[in-house]
């Protein structure tokens, strides 16, 4: 008797794929996100790659939300892995010394800015960044003995609720937020250098105005590059002068390096483009190499808690660190920091010229092998739209800098209304390509590309051209100035 036909096989394989979404969709939480724009079953992963249960193949841009350095299934992820397994050592531990625990504190203390591995402390802590973070906002008020917190605009730190409200989620007068400096939709309206120094006075305003309503504070929380946020990396003088502010003031300076850190932004951590050393870093993703695990690293003076002062049953995950310390050490060794910034300025590069094709990308930017392209509506014969937000910008095709309205330009461009469901039409058409890209950015209006520091330049190529085709085919569709008019109708309540 016959076996089935490959027509028969892909038919179960849809239905298979089919029926475990519709579970889903039943069953689970309506607080769902990646599911909702990602209607995929994966079933198999190796590096780049993603196989889903319909038998479909995707390139995977999106790691886990940055979290997979090496990619799926790394070979050295999985011997470490195995390793553990095979040795029969426990995989609870609690906070309890291991030998794995130990080698992955020495293999983190070797990547550590200088200022600070010499003089470091470490805190496991539960299993997710936002308990990094929280752990961190708990240190710093009882090293210092202050409550209040400085963080930015359009920050995320995690979805707990002091991290939600250092992120702008919640309002509570324990957390003040002040203005991250950024080129395109810039503050200020000037953008530049001139744009991060305004940011900077700020703060120094807020800080020592007694009037400004704001305490001094426990500390100062910022994200090397803002990656929810929008992708926008923070200058390197501008970082500088965050130090210095806060040091001049003993404010423990909190750098989050949950997305940013173990190379994705062409240095092992994101502060060393700024050559700033912070009090404390706030780190998760991919130093669990691809497993949940969330650390916190301060100066040792910091280190005041009583014993139990903060804890965490799953601080322990030895799968978690084995996988780390090979992650950590294979980017290491074999200079995917220097591939990250390599590679990620020719995508840059290339993204930029395919924003000079189409006006509905209105900005390039990232850094490393983070990278974001924001989408934004046209207006009626495809020339920059209304805005009411000042900006640096540039003509069709953005980019922003000093050479498009920058500092030193009497009239700034406007930038145009972001688009998020341009944004959301263009993951549409990569998924239906087979790329996988997340989406980011204040209105969502963000295409974020997070590849594995492994990825090939062919891949890379690839992922362009897939990229490419569904901007072009996107921009294509698009009627100008629709975004506006909707919202012009919303106003008027027609």
């Amino acid at each position: 008797m016959a076996g089935p036909t490959a027509l028969q096989d892909a038919s179960a394989a849809r239905a298979a794929h089919e029926g475990i979404l519709r579970r889903q969709s039943a069953r689970e939480s309506a607080a769902r996100t990646y599911a909702r724009a990602l209607p995929i079953v994966p079933v198999r992963a190796r590096g780049l790659t993603i196989e889903g249960a319909d038998g479909r193949r995707y390139l995977d841009c999106l790691s886990g939300a940055g979290t997979l350095a090496l990619g799926h299934n790394h070979p050295v992820v999985l011997e470490a892995i195995r390793k553990v397994l095979d040795s029969g050592a426990p995989l609870h531990a609690l906070d309890l010394a291991t030998p794995v625990k130990d080698a992955f504190i020495t293999e983190l203390f070797r990547t550590l800015p200088p200022g600070l591995s010499g003089h470091a402390r470490v805190q496991f802590c539960g299993p997710a960044g936002t308990d990094a973070v929280e752990a961190a906002f708990k240190l710093v008020r009882a090293a210092t003995g202050r409550s209040a917190l400085l963080a930015f605009a359009g920050a995320y730190h995690g979805m707990t609720s002091g991290a939600l409200e250092a992120s702008g989620h919640a309002s509570d007068v324990r957390v003040a937020r002040l203005p991250y400096p950024q080129d395109y939709r810039c503050p200020f309206g000037v953008g530049g250098p001139q744009g991060a120094e305004l940011a900077a006075r700020w703060t120094e305003s807020v800080l020592d105005d007694p009037k400004s309503g704001v305490p001094l504070p426990a500390g100062m929380i910022l994200e090397p590059v803002q990656g929810e946020g929008g992708v926008l990396p923070a200058p390197d003088d501008w970082m500088r002068r965050m130090r210095q502010i806060t040091a001049d003031r003993s404010i423990p300076l909190i750098a989050d390096e949950v997305q940013t850190g173990v190379g994705r932004t062409g240095a092992f951590w994101a502060v060393e483009h700024s050559g700033i050393t912070p009090d404390v870093m706030v780190l998760s993703k991919a130093i669990g190499g691809s497993l949940p695990l969330a650390v916190v690293v301060y100066r040792d003076d910091l280190d005041v808690w009583e014993p139990g002062a903060h804890a965490g049953t799953f601080r322990g995950n030895q799968l978690a660190m084995a996988a780390g310390t090979a992650t950590m050490a294979y980017v290491r060794e074999n200079a995917l920091t220097e591939r990250a910034a390599a590679l990620g300025t020719r995508m840059l590069n290339q993204l930029r010229l395919l924003a000079e094709e189409f006006p509905v990308i209105g900005d390039v930017r990232g850094r490393g092998l983070m990278i974001g392209v924001e989408m934004v509506e046209t207006g009626e014969s495809g020339e920059p739209g209304e805005s009411e937000e000042w900006g640096v910008g540039a003509g069709p095709g953005g980019g922003g800098g000093v050479g498009a309205g920058g500092v030193g330009s009497p009239r700034p461009v406007l930038p145009r209304p972001a688009s998020p469901a341009l944004a959301a039409a263009v993951q549409r058409e990569c998924l239906r390509r087979g790329l996988i890209v997340e989406l980011g950015g204040r209105h969502s209006s963000v295409v974020r590309l997070l590849p594995p520091l492994t990825i090939t330049d062919e891949q890379a190529a690839a992922v362009l051209d897939r990229l490419a085709d569904a901007v072009a085919a996107v921009a294509r569709d698009h009627v100008p100035g629709s975004g506006r008019q909707q919202q012009r109708r919303r106003r008027s309540g027609g």
